[in-house]
């Protein structure tokens, strides 16, 4: 197994990229709802450009040294949104579907807390891997060899904000 390396250029480059294949299937949607973290910036870019409400669903399932271990999916007791509303066609968005247990139960999650106002969900990604258990409606990738991915930001994660704070001291010095 390989690992895939992103840099930010081309980061942006496959939500655009995404963004275009969900405009060419000619579906109209109601709303956006991310899952966060990882499909949080997927999220806000494709309101912006679709000017669609956001929606953020906070879950968790990675974590241990380098975020590399996958535990049981937590996922939180309220949808952060504007509004009561969703609208009857909601675009769920991951930055990736690994094993698919995710997008799958975040689906669910939607379904059963606004059961009587969804009427569709599609699901949109950047990267689909082979060992997933469900294909997206969209994604820009799809990957048969299971690559552990490293998206741009990461760094971010290993960066404290005492060390953050002593590398702009060394620059003002």
């Amino acid at each position: 197994m390989r690992d895939l390396h992103i840099g930010w250029s081309e980061y942006h480059q496959k939500i655009e990229q995404l963004a275009v294949q969900i405009y060419q299937s000619n579906w109209h949607f109601d709303q956006i709802v991310c899952i966060a973290k990882g499909g949080l910036r997927v999220g806000d870019i494709l309101a912006r450009i679709y000017d669609r409400p956001l929606g953020i669903l906070s879950t968790a399932s990675y974590g241990g040294a380098k975020g590399q271990h996958r535990s049981a999916l937590k996922i939180a007791r309220h949808l952060t949104a504007i509004g009561d509303t969703l609208g009857p066609h909601v675009l769920l968005v991951d930055d990736l579907v690994d094993t698919g247990i995710s997008l799958k139960e975040t689906k669910h999650w939607l379904n059963s807390h606004y059961e009587n106002q969804i009427q569709e969900i599609r699901t949109a990604v950047l990267w689909y891997k082979v060992c997933s258990e469900i294909k997206p409606d969209y994604y820009v990738d799809y990957l048969t060899d299971n690559p552990w991915i490293h998206q741009p930001f990461e760094g971010y994660e290993q960066l404290t904000p005492e060390q953050l704070a002593q590398s702009y001291q060394t620059i003002a010095s």
